[in-house]
């Protein structure tokens, strides 16, 4: 399984994913599902997966050689904008749906993929889109400052409750690690190491990317004082008079 989440702020966006693909008791693995284009000053771009390793693996694939469209062969460095970068997106899961649908259906795999792409191309602003397996796509923005892919529903609560578009970017990293923190805690099928990518609005380039481990001091950290932190609320609030 797989959780991935983006902030789309005022400052800028905020990306981490983990790595996990199997969680089986004696078949663990992990691979990349934060994948970056960058060329500082003209344009920076994160895609993050979840699902069907094989689909994703096929569609990031195809954005790196080319997509064939009717303007031609594209590419996410080809993009004019962040818009057309995630119709490429959907122009390719469409494309390897076409070539690996009809063999999944008959294994009975489900044609399981969706992807979060974020950034900013010169010239435009920073957006954010969420791309789902029949190759459409919606976009968040400043009233809908995040999105999730995989297993969200773990993380969503404390997104729902402290982050706003005005939430600076450096809180946003808080928030993102404490979502992350509780989905792995409740789900196995998620897990470290994980990749974290601030973008600042503006820069056009990668402010910092980082992969995350359970060595890393400051995740140890937030870990440690989210739970102290959640502990100390309930026992804090009044039993109820009736019990």
């Amino acid at each position: 399984m797989t959780y991935c989440v983006a902030l789309n702020v005022r400052d800028g966006l905020v990306m981490l994913a983990d790595t996990r693909t199997n969680a089986g008791n004696d078949n663990v693995r992990t691979f990349r599902k934060l994948h970056v284009v960058e060329q500082p000053g003209e344009r920076v771009l994160a895609l993050m997966c979840a699902g069907n390793l094989a689909v994703s693996q096929a569609v990031v694939n195809l954005l790196t050689d080319g997509v064939e469209t009717e303007r031609g062969r594209e590419t996410l460095r080809d993009a004019p904008n962040v818009l057309r970068a995630a119709q490429l997106v959907g122009h390719a899961v469409r494309q390897v749906y076409q070539v690996d649908g009809e063999a999944l259906q008959a294994q009975n795999v489900s044609f399981d993929v969706s992807f979060l792409l974020g950034g900013q191309i010169a010239g435009g602003p920073v957006r954010l889109f969420q791309i789902y397996a029949a190759g459409n796509f919606i976009e968040g923005g400043p009233d809908m400052p995040f999105l999730q892919i995989g297993e969200h529903k773990y993380g969503k609560p404390i997104l729902d409750r402290a982050l706003t578009y005005e939430t600076p970017l450096e809180d946003g990293v808080k928030l993102v690690l404490i979502s992350m923190d509780s989905t792995l805690r409740s789900n196995l099928t998620v897990g470290l190491p994980i990749d974290l990518l601030l973008v600042r609005a503006g820069a056009l380039k990668v402010e910092r990317q980082r992969r995350i481990g359970e060595d890393d001091p400051y995740f140890r950290m937030i870990r440690e004082r989210w739970s102290s932190a959640l502990r100390e609320a309930y026992q804090g609030i009044p039993r109820p008079e009736w019990s």
